[in-house]
């Protein structure tokens, strides 16, 4: 019996952003998949029931769904969720924890911190 290696899944409208996320996971060991819209990310995760990232780094301010209204259509999935943000608001950080964020990051992040963040994350969801 193969078991899946663990991904994370990238959604950020910033091609740069999601390249330079993609090659610091990858320099950890983890794979990742990217998306340009939280719509994008749903039509994958809705249309095939064996996708489940292990986690997933999303970017509030995206054209389409944001970054909330796609937490708010995971809720029960279990998949612990990452916010990397520009424009970080009290307001938007508060709900966004509230709703279960694992993290919520300002760009640009540190590095290890987001390194920290992601693996803490996949622990606690492979525990779970």
């Amino acid at each position: 019996m193969s078991k899946v290696k663990p991904f994370v899944a990238i959604v950020d409208d910033d091609e740069s952003v999601s390249r330079a996320i993609k090659r610091l996971l990858r320099s950890t060991g983890l794979a990742s998949d990217t998306f340009k819209t939280g719509d994008d990310f749903l039509d994958m995760f809705d249309s095939i029931p064996s996708y489940r990232p292990a986690c997933i780094v999303l970017d509030i301010q995206m054209p389409g769904l944001n970054g909330l209204e796609v937490q708010r259509r995971l809720s029960g999935s279990g998949i612990p969720i990452i916010f990397i943000t520009a424009h970080d608001e009290l307001g938007v950080r508060e709900q966004a924890l509230a709703l279960g964020a694992a993290a919520y990051l300002r760009k640009p992040f540190n590095d290890e911190v987001f390194i920290k963040a992601v693996s803490t994350a996949i622990s606690s969801n492979i525990k779970a």
